[in-house]
């Protein structure tokens, strides 16, 4: 047996419902340590949602002037299976059917975690003592709230001024063949919730009341129509979407007394968080809407954007895959948000390349089991194509 597949037999194994990590990370550390990686446990969160953290790293040798380090990153928890009963086999073991491997985790993403670990156990077979430094973070917290995971190892290791140069996020980030597309970047993500006050009443009496549906109505219209930007050549146009609206009683003869809205905004570098929310408030104003009077407004920041220019890790990830597939591999940014958005405030170059996504978070997830072995093959080749690029300074 592979043993890729093997390892990652085993990790999907375990249950890591987030935020549990089910001792795959002492699974992972197992590995790690017997080639030369010292491996730490950071803890995080409440004694109800605890948080396992994995910072493991080994530096490189002085054979050249200075060294680099590439870190793969990625997630060891995995969502809710649902429905135990829809799913074809037990979610938690692992299960061959048609070619390919099924279980939670297949592909988001512990096939990508054991892909990163067999491919360094081969490139460090080869290459004992490379000049490369490695290291490895891995997180029970993506799935879940995302704030005692990635984002509280990236600030500790701020803090002890460790520096990344290079990082591999394993996302799920192909479509049909494993390397056919990465991730060079991904949009920010900021959400809001408006509250329109009002006045509940009879609705034979609409004077005795003030509608906040009313009052929010021609500001809607103009949110929905507005091009908050162009986007550029690496991101798509920010998009603003309604996610929830909420109002009334239930009744159908009473006018409500709010109106409340969630909504997002997916954005590029061509925006700001600032920028969006002062054009939206700007709107609202427009429409004879006083804030802290007819309306209120929550903000929440998820994650800014982030992008990595033409440089030596992608250079080296194209190559990689080209080689170990003959793919022209495609950059995109879209899709939703990654531990990468944290990582980009400490490591300049942050790539994601994993498996296909079509089956993550479904019943039934799986991964195709003839993608496994090139995908570990793609982190090996990345591995090489760093070391010769040490060696040779370009």
């Amino acid at each position: 047996m592979p043993s890729a597949l093997h390892l990652a037999e085993q990790l999907i194994s375990r249950p890591s419902v987030t935020p549990l990590d089910a001792d795959c990370q002492r699974l992972i550390s197992e590995r790690l340590i017997p080639i030369g990686f010292v491996c730490e446990t950071i803890e995080g969160g409440p004694a109800d949602f605890r948080v396992i953290n994995l910072w493991a790293k080994r530096i490189g040798s002085a054979s050249v002037q200075a060294t680099k380090m590439l870190t793969f990153a990625g997630h060891t928890d995995v969502v809710p299976t649902g429905p135990l009963e829809k799913w074809t086999s037990n979610p938690f073991v692992p299960t061959h059917r048609d070619g390919k491997l099924f279980g939670r985790g297949t592909s988001d993403m512990k096939t990508s975690i054991a892909a990163f670990v067999v491919a360094v156990e081969e490139f460090l077979k080869s290459k004992p003592n490379p000049a490369l430094s490695l290291s490895f973070l891995i997180t029970s917290d993506e799935e879940g709230p995302s704030v005692d995971g990635t984002v509280v190892v990236c600030e500790i290791l701020k803090q002890r001024g460790e520096k990344l140069d290079y990082c591999i996020v394993g996302e799920p980030t192909s479509v049909e063949r494993t390397g056919d597309m990465v991730k060079n970047g991904r949009r920010g993500t900021m959400s809001g919730k408006l509250t329109v006050h009002g006045v509940q009443g009879h609705i034979a009496y609409p004077h005795l009341a003030d509608n906040p549906i009313h009052k929010l109505a021609p500001a809607l219209a103009q949110l929905v129509a507005i091009e908050w930007d162009k986007g550029n050549a690496y991101f798509p146009p920010t998009t603003w979407q309604i996610s929830n609206l909420h109002s009334g009683t239930g009744a159908s003869n009473v006018i409500p007394g709010q109106a409340v809205i969630d909504f997002n905004f997916r954005f590029s570098t061509e925006s700001t968080p600032e920028s969006l929310q002062t054009r939206l408030l700007n709107v609202l104003q427009s429409c004879g809407l006083v804030s802290g009077k007819d309306f209120d407004i929550a903000w929440t920041v998820g994650g800014l954007p982030f992008l990595t220019q033409p440089g030596d890790l992608m250079t080296a990830v194209q190559t990689a895959i080209r080689t170990e597939t003959g793919l022209e591999t495609q950059l995109s940014t879209t899709g939703g948000t990654s531990d990468g958005r944290f990582i980009a405030k400490i490591c300049p170059e942050v790539i994601e390349c994993g498996p296909p996504n079509a089956s993550i978070h479904k019943i039934d997830e799986y991964i195709v089991v003839a993608d496994i072995e090139p995908l570990k093959n793609i982190y090996r080749r990345i591995l090489e194509n760093l070391e010769a690029n040490l060696h040779t300074g370009a």
